[in-house]
């Protein structure tokens, strides 16, 4: 962060303690009907209550938010206030009652932290768009340099970079011929006059576009930026894989590029998932004994033959693992090695079998796979083995899938895209909905499939 970043940032924090603290004495204003400032106690009160709100807020800015809230275009702003108002509330309720703070009533500690939350939610971006407008020589003049910069890249690059608190002044072109953008940005010319342009114009950084530049230009050009001071960003050439979710990281001294990105790949939340599906599935399989039962003593008195079928089925990571359900025909293909997929009006599904297949109770003995880890209660379907081979070949990425447990149900079953997968239009959406699960996650989303499981529309494409 270089110095013109750092005030931007300052002016930034200065709002939101001014913002605090306007809000904590308004409040008392208006709030509190014994208000006065010519009482000594009550202002020794507010001035110790007003210590408590801004070491909390200096806190949660330290340890708790990072310098990407204020900067960063593609923040969580809401999850980020939320998380925070959580922490403020633990924090000054806990120092209040550590000073043992009786003078104010509870109301007091707790209305106008969701006050200034709320607040600081809806004023933060204009805030910053006023910097932008009436003090844009604080931000940080930048030079682009290369010939990476074009068409759409360019229009969500700058407009990141203005997020980001830069003016972006022009570029140098990697090209002998200059070549006109569509955002009209000033060309000062060759790469070759990089110094030139240094030393006739203020610039706080450059961004080195290196798709197109060898390794010994872009050394020199470093070097050139360092005779002047000025500081240095490499943008790498972007992976092949065209999508936003993908993350650079170091490892050792060189930059890598980690595709398909999902919320899963973090620890935290992984951990998370598998605590809501081992407490739901238990809650299931406690609750729901009696149907358990129920449907086990009907499945022996329509057909002969077991209660469970137990299909192979491809997990996590390619992992086979055998899938239980209730049985629903009276003939079950080969659980290893089964082939043959359910048709309409298939004469091998039982009456009782039916009637599972239509509410979809034959899936529920998976939530036993959800105990012992194979499955999750939400997540792409598994697939037979001899399917999963069909898909592979017709369907890209298919396998993508595979990065996550599979699922009882998923993105794609309550979107209609479950039952037959004939047509190349089924068998993409099913994969595209799977996958777009996977790159956006949350347990919200969870939540939301669970209700459009049970209350959806889907159900009418069971057979």
């Amino acid at each position: 962060m270089n110095s013109k970043n750092r005030f931007v940032l300052i002016n930034l924090l200065a709002f939101e303690f001014v913002l605090l603290n306007a809000v904590l004495i308004t409040y008392l204003v208006f709030g509190l009907s014994d208000f006065s400032f010519n009482d000594p106690t009550f202002l020794l009160n507010l001035g110790r209550l007003a210590i408590i709100y801004n070491l909390s807020w200096l806190f949660i800015i330290l340890w708790i938010r990072d310098n990407e809230f204020y900067f960063n275009p593609d923040y969580f702003y809401f999850k980020s206030i939320f998380t925070c108002m959580f922490f403020f509330v633990g924090f000054v309720i806990s120092l209040v009652f550590l000073f043992k703070m009786t003078y104010f009533n509870r109301s007091t500690f707790i209305i106008p932290i969701f006050i200034f939350s709320y607040l600081n939610l809806i004023g933060h971006k204009y805030f910053l768009k006023f910097l932008k407008k009436k003090g844009s020589h604080l931000f940080s003049d930048t030079l682009l340099i290369g010939s990476g910069y074009e068409g759409t890249n360019l229009k969500g690059f700058t407009n990141a970079m203005t997020q980001y608190g830069y003016n972006i002044l022009g570029y140098l072109e990697n090209r002998d011929e200059k070549q006109k953008n569509e955002f009209d940005l000033r060309i000062f010319g060759n790469i070759n006059d990089l110094s030139n342009v240094l030393a006739d114009h203020s610039i706080d950084e450059i961004f080195i576009a290196m798709s197109e530049m060898s390794h010994e230009k872009i050394a020199e050009t470093i070097k050139i930026a360092d005779n002047h001071g000025v500081r240095v960003k490499l943008i790498p050439e972007n992976p092949l894989l065209m999508s936003k979710n993908y993350k650079a990281m170091a490892m050792g001294d060189l930059a890598v590029f980690k595709l398909r990105q999902s919320p899963l790949d973090n620890f935290s939340k992984t951990i998370l998932k598998r605590m809501f599906d081992f407490c739901f599935a238990l809650w299931i399989i406690i609750l729901g004994s009696p149907i358990f039962l129920l449907i086990a003593i009907l499945i022996l008195i329509d057909s002969k033959g077991p209660v469970l079928y137990t299909p192979s089925r491809k997990g996590e990571a390619g992992e086979t693992f055998k899938c239980y359900k209730f049985r629903t025909m009276s003939v079950c293909d080969n659980p290893m090695n089964g082939t043959q997929s359910t048709i309409v009006n298939d004469p091998r599904i039982t009456r009782v079998g039916k009637w599972l297949r239509k509410l979809d109770l034959d899936e529920l003995p998976q939530f036993f796979n959800v105990l012992r880890g194979e499955m999750s209660v939400i997540g792409p379907r598994p697939h037979r083995i001899n399917l999963q081979n069909d898909f592979r070949k017709t369907v890209n990425d298919y396998m993508v899938r595979s990065y996550i447990k599979p699922g009882i149900t998923g993105w794609a079953q309550v979107n209609g895209w479950r039952g037959p997968t004939v047509t190349d239009e089924q068998k993409n959406e099913r994969v595209y909905h799977d996958l777009w699960y996977i790159e956006n996650w949350s347990i919200w989303l969870d939540l939301k499939i669970i209700f459009l499981t049970i209350f959806g529309s889907h159900h009418k494409k069971a057979f």
